[in-house]
């Protein structure tokens, strides 16, 4: 297991995945929760995947936050170029769900405008829970993969995301964390709907080339605070939240 450490405040360690689950507390009300990882210089992957920024103390921090979630939020290209499985969970994480009151597993949550996704795909296919897919009126008809998820339609020719969001935490999945990928974060923050921001500082430069956690048309800036700094393996696990 990865040593992590607390840098701030409060420096603490080694933690445990208790410890660290602790770290991430949910709020009281509906919540959006991003995780990213990025290079020094921004870079969103490394030839082409985030896997290569990627290390054993980040990967305790990605399951430790999709332990916490009721939902897990990716956008379409980004479950297809990952090549996402089904969403599982520990004993010990399911340990610590059912005493936070929530179900085994998170819900699988996926934007998809064009519906471009296969149903027989191990994150539909293999899901513990019936995923969701968020879509917009002008997505073609596909009761295929309306057998294998529930498929909403919000907004006309755009996925409207407040009204999604609105409609999962109907659904009692208050709890969203959203896994990317840059257009989708882009969206979310044009839509001030973004209430918190993991990520994490891999220490090195991938040059240029690959984008930014965040991609589309320019929004406001919006202040985070930093809550936390978290470390290991040479990386940084940063916290910003909302107040």
């Amino acid at each position: 297991m990865s040593e992590l450490l607390r840098l701030w405040p409060d420096p603490a360690g080694p933690l445990t995945d208790r410890a660290l689950a602790a770290q991430y507390p949910r709020a009281a009300g509906p919540w959006l929760r991003v995780n990213f990882v990025t290079s020094l210089d921004g870079a969103v992957t490394l030839d082409g995947y985030s896997e290569g920024l990627s290390s054993p103390g980040d990967k305790r921090v990605f399951h430790a936050l999709r332990g916490l979630a009721d939902a897990v939020l990716v956008a379409a290209g980004t479950v297809r170029h990952e090549g996402y499985g089904p969403l599982g969970t520990s004993p010990a994480q399911q340990e610590l769900r059912a005493e936070l009151g929530l179900p085994p597993y998170p819900t699988m949550v996926v934007v998809s405008r064009s519906l471009d996704l296969d149903p027989r795909a191990s994150v539909f296919a293999g899901a513990p829970v019936r995923p969701v897919v968020l879509t917009c009126a002008a997505a073609p008809d596909r009761p295929d993969l309306a057998a294998a998820a529930d498929v909403v339609a919000f907004g006309d020719q755009e996925v409207d995301l407040r009204a999604a969001l609105a409609a999962l935490h109907a659904r009692g999945l208050a709890q969203v964390l959203c896994e990317g990928g840059p257009a989708l974060l882009g969206a979310l923050t044009a839509a001030d709907l973004v209430d918190e921001l993991c990520l994490t500082v891999a220490p090195l430069l991938a040059g240029a080339g690959p984008g930014r956690i965040t991609a589309g048309p320019p929004s406001a800036p919006r202040p985070l605070p930093l809550r936390h700094i978290l470390a290991a393996d040479g990386q940084l696990m940063l916290r910003y939240a909302r107040d």
